[in-house]
């Protein structure tokens, strides 16, 4: 049990949903805490959790089959609120007496939801209203004591509910934005079933985790590796404002990093913070290391290696340290099935945040973000006053600009970089600016979610002032999405390609061509290496 959690949360029991990480989010935004819990929780373990509601997610496994996740079905006997979501409804149905069956004809996408009867959850929404399906398996004979409150065409079983015991159901999604009434419909569980409070606010949040770091921290040192990226800013924010100078941050400057970036980290942790601030000049040192290495596997391991080696040097000489704050978060921990979750979730990648710590070096972890999604830490660095630039500041890999240029890292290679990737980024800023004032939505489908330039080990013949040229081309990519599990090549407007395209070979020396990557995720990575 995490024993800082809120008086009021909601379990979200895993299933093994694409949507799971969304319905613990939908709930956050409705200022309500969400957790995400094994699915197969026992109810005695979750009694001693004490959540005000459970919501179980969706999954692609049928309930019938041999390895099918499954639940405790006393949880349903705690006197807790239930809502179920396609697989969870269907769980619910099975384990309480009802009916699964194998429908010929699945929903994938839209349908037409038709009301029938009173229902609690869809109270207040329209008798015919569109949702989002994702189904072959339906209920086909709900459980003694549950009533039909909704069908659709191909499913008669739309949604379900036995409002005596408080244990809700739909086939569709509520939290996936097509279902046009999801919102309403959580928000009835949550505070007209539930009778929740929407108390979960950033200014609250802060308090609480500045008083869990002081009786965390007491009176011990703290270290934090600074990279100037939005989860490492956030945590030496945070922890600086609950331990003040017992935090001290090192920012190993590697010398890979965008252009301006390591000058704005000097500005806003030394001059408008007065954080103890180490800063270590690294870049000859990293210069001379990757002299020759073209093999991109090898670029990562060389750097990310030097930088602990770095970093831990800096430790000793501060010295009586005890603590390392880390910058992790909820989808770092879900993803990689690491300590805090045991969901049913298939492992998608290694804890990007496991320390290689040196032999005889250990420290506690201090982990503030850990159960915070990426835009929720987006939001507490806004409330903690660090600047926009920095909060908004895009994905950027931990290798820096080493793995956006093909083969060998020289100097040459990195200057045209740097002065290529900052035209790009000046450009598409000004791009996603004007639509978040046109649209009011920082998070449109049409903005660019990641953008960068990428240089190519090749070179070009160009004509420049009627002398051929022999340069380097550029390469922009510039990406939609809202997880970087999959991605889109943003469809960005001629002239915003066509003045990003000027621009870079009218100002940066070394450079006759700019291409424009128009690949998807999959077939493609986001990154080029």
């Amino acid at each position: 049990m995490q024993a800082n959690r809120p008086a009021q949360f909601v379990a979200v029991f895993d299933f093994g949903a694409q949507y799971g990480q969304l319905i613990a989010r939908r709930v956050r935004d409705l200022h309500v805490y969400s957790e995400i819990v094994p699915c197969d929780t026992s109810a005695e373990e979750l009694k001693a959790m004490a959540p005000s509601a459970i919501i179980l997610s969706g999954g692609p496994a049928s309930v019938y089959a041999d390895d099918a996740p499954d639940m405790d079905a006393a949880v349903f006997e705690l006197g807790i609120p239930v809502l179920g979501f396609c697989y969870g409804q269907q769980i619910m149905a099975v384990k309480l007496g009802g009916k699964v069956g194998h429908t010929e004809k699945g929903e994938y996408g839209p349908a037409h939801l038709v009301r029938r009867g009173e229902s609690r959850v869809l109270e207040g929404t329209p008798q015919e209203q569109t949702v989002w399906m994702s189904h072959r398996d339906a209920v086909s004979e709900v459980p003694q004591g549950f009533s039909v409150t909704s069908v659709t065409d191909t499913c008669p079983v739309a949604s379900m509910e036995d409002a005596s015991r408080n244990l809700y159901a739909t086939q569709f999604h509520p939290e996936v934005r097509h279902t046009e009434c999801g919102k309403a419909i959580l928000s009835n569980f949550l505070f007209n079933v539930c009778g929740l409070e929407p108390s979960w606010t950033m200014e609250g949040i802060i308090d609480q985790k500045v008083d869990q770091i002081r009786r965390e921290v007491g009176s011990r040192k703290v270290i934090l590796a600074l990279s100037g990226g939005v989860d490492s800013s956030v945590v030496a924010a945070l922890v600086h404002r609950a331990i003040g100078d017992q935090l001290t941050c090192v920012f190993v400057n590697h010398g890979m990093l965008r252009k301006g970036e390591p000058e704005m980290v000097e500005e806003v942790f030394r001059e408008q913070f007065h954080m103890p601030l180490v800063h270590v000049h690294a870049e000859e040192r990293y210069a001379k290391m990757l002299a020759g290495v073209t093999d991109p596997e090898r670029k990562r391991r060389l750097i990310g290696t030097e930088f602990w080696r770095v970093f831990f040097d800096e430790a000793q000489k501060i010295g009586d340290v005890e603590m390392l704050a880390q910058g992790t978060i909820y989808p770092d921990i879900i993803e990689s099935g690491a300590r805090k979750t045991g969901g049913k979730a298939a492992t998608i990648k290694s804890h990007h945040n496991l320390i290689p710590f040196p032999e005889g070096v250990h420290f506690d972890l201090i982990e503030p973000l850990d159960h915070f999604f990426k835009d929720e830490v987006r939001e507490l660095g806004i409330a903690l006053g660090l600047p926009a630039k920095m909060v908004w500041r895009q994905p950027f890999p931990g290798p820096g600009l080493a793995i956006r240029i093909i083969g060998e890292v020289t100097p040459e290679k990195l200057a045209i970089l740097k002065n290529a990737d900052a035209i790009v980024r000046e450009e598409l800023d000004a791009y996603n600016q004007r639509l978040f004032e046109e649209t009011g939505d920082r998070n449109s489908e049409h903005a660019c979610w990641q953008y960068f330039a990428v240089l190519p080990d090749i070179k070009s013949v160009g004509v420049m002032g009627d002398e051929r040229t022999y340069q380097r081309p550029v390469i922009v990519r510039a990406v939609e999405s809202a997880d970087a599990m999959t991605a889109d090549w943003a469809k960005l407007p001629y002239d915003v390609i066509g003045r990003i395209s000027s621009r870079i070979v009218d100002e940066v020396e070394g450079v006759n061509r700019v291409v424009y990557d128009v690949t998807p995720k999959p077939p493609a990575t986001i990154e080029w290496e």
